[in-house]
């Protein structure tokens, strides 16, 4: 014979099933950040374009920094360019000598 329920009695789940539903329940949540989380599967696509990009900048910077590396040895006092001291009086001091013309273009 079986034994008869009461009204009103709860079913006890086993504490054995509840580890078990924790346990996977901690799994599916790795397994998601795994694949959706900010280093997961997903966010690798982004990360590898992130990445050229950076690269991209930073060749560009490179070639920035030897262009102006060049142009301070260049003008170094113990033996400084002439070409590129005359360029830079030019330009940033409007120097120029007295048999040089200057022609203004007006911008319209």
């Amino acid at each position: 014979m079986r034994p008869v329920r009461q009204a009103g009695s709860k079913k006890r789940i086993p504490k054995e099933q509840i580890r078990q539903a924790l346990a996977l329940a901690g799994l599916l949540l790795i397994a998601g950040f795994a694949i959706a989380g900010p280093t997961g599967l997903l966010a690798w696509n982004e990360s590898e374009e992130l990445l050229q990009q950076r690269q991209a900048q930073i060749a560009q910077l490179q070639e920035e920094r030897d262009a102006l590396k060049n142009k301070v040895d260049r003008l170094n006092p113990d033996g400084a360019d002439p070409d590129l001291v005359g360029e830079l009086l030019r330009k940033n001091m409007n120097v120029v000598h007295p048999d040089e013309v200057v022609i203004t273009l007006d911008d319209e």
